[in-house]
């Protein structure tokens, strides 16, 4: 099934042929994701486990999602010998974590008490996880740093599904065609 999931994902990266007859500039570069290539990922996406102690909704995962990069990168600026891959990394995850809050901030009128209160608390829960590394020494935050293996896929398209408001069920991997 791995293997179909992977031949499918490709598959959908490739963009479709534009129109025979082009009036000016004729454009090179892909156009961007298809409906359909974002489609398939999110069913992937969704379709896959979430690591343990991760919550299953949407507003609550970006919050949980949104902490553990905050902590990646609170973790990665204790660092004094980072290197240029160490600061591309904290600055890319400082953008990452900039787009989950500002999903959060879209959705958050939208949210009920309850959902809040669990987005808090997953929040708390992810952050809680890097408090062990504080006041460690250097090399192990170092080390803990460059083993941080990033986020769950569903991530990015919980906070998509936040920031327009998408309420529908994501497709399932039967229904993007990669299982009878």
């Amino acid at each position: 099934m791995f293997a179909s999931l992977a031949a499918a994902l490709l598959l959908a990266q490739t963009p479709a042929p534009g129109p025979a007859v082009q009036e000016g500039p004729i454009s090179t570069a892909a156009g961007g994701e298809s409906a359909e290539a974002l489609r398939l990922r999110e069913a992937v996406a969704y379709a896959n486990p979430l690591p343990r102690g991760a919550p299953e909704a949407d507003y609550p995962l970006v919050a949980w999602c949104e902490a553990l990069v905050n902590g990646h990168v609170a973790l990665g600026e204790t660092l004094t010998g980072a290197d240029p891959l160490d600061r591309e990394i904290i600055r890319l995850g400082k953008l990452e974590a900039a787009d989950f809050r500002a999903a959060l901030q879209a959705a958050e009128a939208r949210q009920s008490a309850a959902s809040r209160a669990a987005a808090r608390s997953a929040a708390a829960e992810a952050t809680a996880k890097w408090a062990p590394l504080e006041g460690q020494e250097e090399a192990v935050r170092s080390q803990a740093f460059g083993l941080f293996f990033g986020l769950p896929g569903r991530c990015e398209h919980a906070a998509r599904r936040l920031r327009e408001n998408i309420t529908t069920p994501p497709a399932t991997p039967a229904e993007v065609g990669l299982e009878e």
